[in-house]
């Protein structure tokens, strides 16, 4: 295969040929990863071994991608059951955070690199991998992710990144897969590519790309259904929350990670919450990806309600900005910076007294929380209530207005 350019590698952290002899790939059994076993075995002269990770698929069967990684001559193929760590170590604090990037993003992608380069790191010591290889473009936040986490976590450990090396675009990538037998889902009429765990599945490539374009969802979605096939009929559902942690859902005590794959099943036919996002990469440049993230998104609006029923208004302000700086630092690959450790403390004591039940409502996209109740609710009816109530001295109203009121008026006047 003929590179376009010839690639310069100028970071310390990337391996060069014959440096090593054994390699690691980060291997989900798509385009890119099943390319790179056969081309990183001819272009290095090394022994590759693939890990795969099971976080939830729906779509993958793990079995076969084995099967297919063992077929293109990968030395072993490892497949990782992260399923229970993933909830309950990094999506339990998404949840906290109300994981949110530039309006409606759960951070599924970002959260999952940071298993996975924790995965990859124990495996590569585990079976002497000098090198970790993934399969990021020169123009995706991943490689910043991969590379970033995996060096911090283990400063010896190399990487490769293969994709960058050979410049394909996607077109010739699918013929080059074509050309040597590597079965692969994309065609040349259907060229997207999807990566889905249980927080949310997230879609690029082909019309998504352009904004002046509609994706076409009929042909996109592998969760959720379209609203014109969605039910006429809404549905309720019931979540039950311990110190933050959803625990029950319809009053069926259940682990985190099968809540989330229940509400994913149970929430996806309603078309909730599938959306085309224009983001802004770290990397600098826009682009536009359609994200599936029903679960995530209706836990994640119930825990908000939740959360605002037991805090101050000075604890919902901050919290709200501490959860937009959260969201960005986790989505710009920042995880193990130790300004992480401050924000998430704040988080954790703020969540302690967020628990009790939230009742939502789910139709055709739209999620309503409809009721929510907790022993530690802020709200007092005797206090709140427009019937007649002795608990609140109206006798004082005017004189706070007077007082609150004073320093507006005073610069309003001095200024007339």
């Amino acid at each position: 295969m003929e590179n376009t350019y010839e690639y310069k590698k100028v970071a310390s952290h990337e391996a060069k040929k014959w440096e090593f002899k054994k390699c690691l790939l980060l291997y989900s059994g798509g385009l890119d990863t099943s390319m790179m076993l056969k081309w990183i075995q001819e272009e290095y002269n090394c022994e590759v071994i693939a890990l795969t990770i099971d976080i939830g698929q729906t779509a993958d069967d793990l079995e076969a991608i084995k099967q297919k990684g063992l077929n293109l001559w990968a030395k072993d193929v490892i497949v990782y059951d992260a399923k229970q760590e993933f909830a309950t170590k990094y999506l339990s604090q998404a949840i906290k955070a109300n994981a949110d990037y530039q309006g409606g993003y759960a951070l599924s992608t970002p959260l999952w690199r940071i298993i996975i380069s924790e995965v990859a790191v124990k495996i590569a010591e585990k079976y002497d991998c000098q090198v970790i290889a993934h399969g990021c473009t020169g123009k995706w936040n991943d490689q910043v992710r991969f590379e970033g986490y995996i060096t911090t976590l283990n400063p010896k450990i190399k990487t490769i990144a293969p994709v960058r090396e050979w410049s394909m675009w996607r077109d010739e990538q699918i013929e080059y897969a074509e050309k040597h037998w590597i079965p692969v889902k994309q065609k040349k009429d259907k060229p997207y590519s999807y990566d889905e765990n249980m927080w949310g599945n997230t879609w690029e490539g082909g019309e998504i790309e352009n904004p002046e374009f509609t994706p076409n969802f009929e042909n996109i979605l592998q969760w959720c259904k379209t609203p014109e096939n969605a039910p006429d009929e809404s549905e309720e559902i019931i979540l039950t929350f311990e110190k933050w942690i959803p625990t029950k859902i319809n009053s069926q005590e259940k682990s985190l990670d099968k809540i989330i794959a229940d509400c994913n099943r149970i929430w996806a036919k309603h078309w909730v919450w599938v959306f085309p996002l224009i983001e802004d990469r770290f990397v600098g440049l826009k682009v536009r990806w359609v994200y599936e993230n029903p679960g995530a998104s209706i836990l994640i609006k119930a825990h908000k309600n939740l959360e605002q029923l037991v805090s101050t208004r000075e604890e919902n302000e901050l919290k709200w900005f501490i959860d937009t700086k959260w969201a960005y630092l986790t989505y710009a690959a920042k995880w193990f910076d130790p300004v992480m450790k401050n924000i998430n403390s704040f988080i954790d004591s703020q969540n302690e007294k967020v628990s009790w039940e939230v009742s939502v409502k789910l139709y055709k996209w739209n999620i309503t929380v409809i009721n929510l109740n907790s022993k530690y609710s802020l709200f007092d009816e005797n206090l709140a209530t427009f019937n007649k109530s002795a608990d609140f001295n109206q006798n004082s109203s005017a004189g706070f207005i007077e007082i609150y009121n004073l320093a507006q008026k005073t610069a309003y006047n001095i200024n007339k």
